[in-house]
């Protein structure tokens, strides 16, 4: 995992130059696996991080804050009595491993100074957080470990702290020269040097391994018998130097400009490739930060709306089967026209039909063969029960019958359509949501039109309408943005005046956009820089937003309509202009106000 020993060395270290002897006022608990201690230090405050899920679990400093449950978790409530008011004594990390100690100075339930311990395992799915006092006897853990769960380590309160189970590996800090040179001849020449530093050192990630390979032979995974010992031992002294005296240069490595890895150190390995790009940070903080702002988002909207993406999902691929269906029956419905044919046929041959006939071959006096120069003649099946005129009837009832389908059937489809093309707006604005109160407004939407049955609502005593995104164009314009189809419904009909504009990105799900004109004089026009602001605005909030180039319709707000009874989000305009652009999210985040 990219988040090794190593880094976890230089973020301790930032914390205890910044945050040693810092007061925690706050404890918070956003989610089901991670903490959030507010401390204020001399600087200001700060609020401390332990993000504890299996997929990137790590310790450090953050900025954004994130909205709390009404209800804290026991675990946060018990943090709470013991860790408000106290004061970080400093972190520490056990040994070269991926845990750490936090010490605090608290006072118990008499008011006798004492000390508690948050101690912090990264290790994958197994990580967690645990609570003890100044011994190291366990009073909780954010995921508590019983007998049923492991045989070999218990977490629970009562019990003494025990570090998880050594795995044999050499610690980098306590390995002198002449150790790692005995440790490269034990390997296997032909197993790739990375592979071989990764199985026999401690707390190193694969891209740390990885560099140590490149710094010496210039290739990541060359074979450990093709690496000059005296190279791979000089890369390997730079690596203990920092180590040992606490510096790092935090660097991420960028993929098509998406974040890929990253290391306390610079991987000088993705240099030189192409669609790879290096960026340096001034904190390991800030460095996580970044990285895993978008896959936190991500993840938290799997965790909290995965009722929603269930049932999303469900509706779609219902809909998208029942359209399957109704498109092969009215394909069918197209012999209409050849049940009448046939009942015409067989109506003006009445005098030359018997009734025990199964089949009839008639002359058909409008289907002149120029080639043949003869009338067509049609092959006709009849239901030997009954009479010729009788078949005609029931011929003429297929035709009836097909042709009463074929109106239900598009009239169906056009509906299933709509009704497909209105989930993917609710699944757009799904992918976009980043607080609760997003996924309760999609909630409640979703309630309003026929959902209720088969959707949860969390609040539902919430009666106050929920504010769109605004933004500030250069030109000192406000914008505003739908985050979902009930708020677009509202910033277009009853927000938005007569001579505003309005943008949406062309035949796909987006937000609607509302450019406010009424900081302009009587006639006056925003300029060429505020309506490509509020297209790129747009683009940003649509399921566009990753595309290389998107359409953007825009026109004033007089000029939409909407029809009776259709879907929320729902407009049509026949005057509009279009502008091409390519989403911009930097520029778009740089325009949100922080009122």
């Amino acid at each position: 995992m990219a988040f090794d020993a190593a880094f976890l060395s230089s973020v301790l270290a930032e914390i205890n130059a910044s945050a040693e002897g810092a007061r925690v006022e706050k404890i918070t608990q956003p989610e089901k696996d991670e903490i959030v201690l507010l401390t204020h230090t001399a600087a200001g405050g700060k609020k401390l991080l332990f993000h504890l899920g299996g997929s990137n679990p790590r310790v450090g400093f953050q900025t954004e804050a994130k909205a709390s449950p009404a209800k804290p978790p026991m675990f946060c409530m018990l943090l709470r009595k013991h860790l408000t008011g106290a004061r970080l004594k400093g972190a520490e990390q056990f040994g070269f491993e991926r845990a750490c100690r936090f010490r605090f100075e608290s006072r118990d339930e008499m008011g006798f100074p004492c000390e508690r311990q948050l101690i912090a395992e990264i290790m994958g799915t197994y990580s967690n957080l645990i609570f003890t006092d100044g011994d190291g006897k366990i009073l909780s853990a954010l995921k508590p470990i019983d007998f049923a769960t492991s045989s070999v380590r218990q977490i629970l309160p009562g019990m003494k702290y025990e570090l998880p189970p050594s795995q044999g590996k050499a610690n980098p800090l306590e390995l002198d020269e002449g150790a790692f040179l005995a440790l490269l001849q034990k390997g296997a020449p032909d197993m790739p040097g990375d592979v071989f530093l990764s199985r026999t050192l401690q707390g190193l990630s694969s891209s740390v391994c990885r560099e140590l390979c490149f710094q010496a032979c210039g290739v990541c995974d060359a074979p450990l018998g093709s690496i000059r010992p005296d190279r791979l031992l000089e890369a390997f002294r730079d690596l203990r130097r920092m180590l040992l005296s606490r510096r790092s240069s935090p660097c991420m490595v960028l993929h098509d400009g998406k974040p890929q890895e990253y290391a306390f150190l610079p991987l000088t390995q993705y240099k030189d490739l192409t669609s790879f790009e290096l960026v340096s940070f001034p904190s390991c903080s800030a460095l996580l930060e970044t990285f895993y702002a978008e896959k936190d988002r991500v993840n938290h909207v799997r965790q909290s709306a995965s009722d929603l993406v269930h049932l999303l999902t469900n509706a779609q691929n219902r809909i998208a089967k029942k359209l399957q269906l109704q498109k092969e029956e009215l394909k069918r419905c197209e012999k209409a026209d050849s049940y009448k044919k046939t009942a015409d046929l067989i109506t003006s041959n009445l005098y030359t039909l018997k009734q025990s006939k199964a089949s009839v071959t008639l002359t058909d006096y409008s289907d002149w063969n120029e080639e043949k120069q003869a009338y067509a003649e049609l092959t006709v099946a009849l239901d030997t029960r009954l009479s010729p005129a009788a078949n005609a009837q029931a011929y003429y009832k297929k035709y009836t019958k097909a042709c009463n389908a074929r109106i239900e059937l598009s009239r169906q489809i056009e509906l299933g359509e709509a009704e497909l093309t209105y989930l993917s707006t609710v699944s757009d604005a799904l992918d976009r949501a980043a607080t609760e109160q997003d996924f309760e407004d999609l909630r409640a939407e979703l309630q309003e039109n026929g959902y209720a049955s088969r959707v949860r609502r969390k609040d539902q005593g919430r009666k106050t309408a929920s504010a769109p995104l605004r933004y500030r164009t250069s030109g000192g314009l406000e914008v505003l943005c739908g985050k979902n189809n009930l708020q677009n419904d509202r910033l277009s009909f009853k927000v938005a005046s007569r001579f505003d504009y309005w943008f949406h990105v062309k035949n796909m799900p987006g937000s609607h956009v509302i450019l406010l004109c009424d900081r302009l004089l009587p006639g006056q026009e925003p300029s060429e820089q505020d309506f490509t602001e509020a297209a790129q605005i747009a683009a940003c909030n649509s399921k566009g937003a990753d595309a290389d180039f998107v359409t953007v319709d825009y026109t004033l707000v007089r000029n939409l309509k909407k029809p009776p009874a259709a879907k929320p989000g729902y407009v049509i305009y026949h005057t509009n202009w279009s502008a091409y652009i390519k989403p911009d999210r930097k520029l778009v985040q740089s325009l949100l106000d922080p009122k």
